[in-house]
């Protein structure tokens, strides 16, 4: 699968007049009043909030690029909300989707109820409480039939085992050019390329793939920021077809995957294979943190000796 490039860097990437947001909103929902906020995280999309419970999320010029699609994002919304009742999550659902005669790819969402995880300070109980239903809820995701993803044409993904070896061994041969190029400190034993190769080679011939939403990490993990308690997952522009273990790779606190590791396995236990995918994204997060969070590094060192003790 290719990698992230911007396509136009250099595009003018200006805020809609609130005439224009509440236009594009009036399209679907005819009753819309007033846009009472504009939010961005600085990547893909620009949100505009609408009333107590719309948001308008527009396309960013400058941010336009291959692998991140609003449409792409409905269409997974919608597979979602194809869902048995008992068996839906927390996600947004899609009030209509659309381009403007200006260029501008939109999708008016109805807006998740709390804060983002990273904006909030939860006891660690709660947190823990959060991340499991948030494993809960990542299953639920995973268990999705894959061949509507395929067939859409527009959710790329990693559909053979090689795929997969690569996505896993990029990012640590990244590192590695990292230290060799740029002076990072490593001290580890072993060289990254060594601890790839290990990695690498402890990987199973697993053939197991899911609709992925991609990044399920604190930005995207909203809360009750007063009980803590989930409340569910937004943005899924960036979603692909992989090894589900890939989703929770960002994870990599001990505290924080166990409770997603028991969340995700309360409905039944994932099989050794998989955890051996998991085990091997674990030791790409340790170099990862080791090589470019050095406050954190003491922590990933001791992880990391863990992991490799296992394979």
């Amino acid at each position: 699968m290719p990698r992230h490039v911007y396509l136009q860097p250099d595009a003018v990437d200006p805020i809609l007049l609130d005439e224009t947001v509440l236009a594009l909103a009036r399209r679907h929902a005819v009753d819309a009043q007033r846009v009472l906020a504009v939010e961005e995280s600085g990547g893909e999309a620009r949100t505009y909030l609408i009333d107590d419970g719309l948001i308008l999320k527009v396309q960013r010029p400058q941010q336009l690029r291959p692998l991140t699609s609003l449409a792409k994002e409905v269409f997974f919304l919608q597979q979602l909300e194809a869902l048995p009742v008992n068996l839906r999550v927390p996600v947004p659902r899609v009030i209509g989707h659309g381009r403007a005669e200006l260029g501008i790819e939109y999708t008016l969402l109805t807006r998740m109820s709390g804060q983002a995880l990273r904006r909030c300070v939860l006891t660690p109980p709660a947190r823990q409480a959060a991340l499991a239903e948030l494993g809960r809820t990542l299953r639920r995701i995973h268990a999705l039939p894959i061949e509507p993803f395929i067939e859409s044409g527009i959710v790329p993904g990693d559909l053979t085992f090689m795929d997969t070896m690569t996505r896993i061994a990029e990012p640590l041969l990244d590192r590695a050019r990292d230290v060799r190029e740029r002076g990072l400190a490593w001290t580890f034993p072993l060289t990254i390329e060594q601890i790839a190769g290990r990695a690498l080679s402890s990987l199973p011939h697993t053939q197991e793939r899911a609709a992925l939403h991609s990044n399920p990490f604190e930005e995207h993990t909203f809360v009750d920021p007063e009980t803590g308690t989930f409340t569910g997952l937004i943005d899924f522009g960036d979603a692909y077809i992989s090894h589900p273990a890939l989703e929770i790779r960002r994870w990599n606190h001990p505290d924080d995957r166990d409770a997603i590791l028991a969340g995700y396995q309360e409905s039944g236990r994932v099989s050794d294979d998989w955890l051996a995918v998991w085990r091997a994204l674990m030791i790409v997060a340790d170099v990862d943190t080791m090589a470019r969070v050095p406050e954190r590094a003491d922590a990933a060192r001791q992880d990391l000796e863990s992991l490799l003790s296992e394979l």
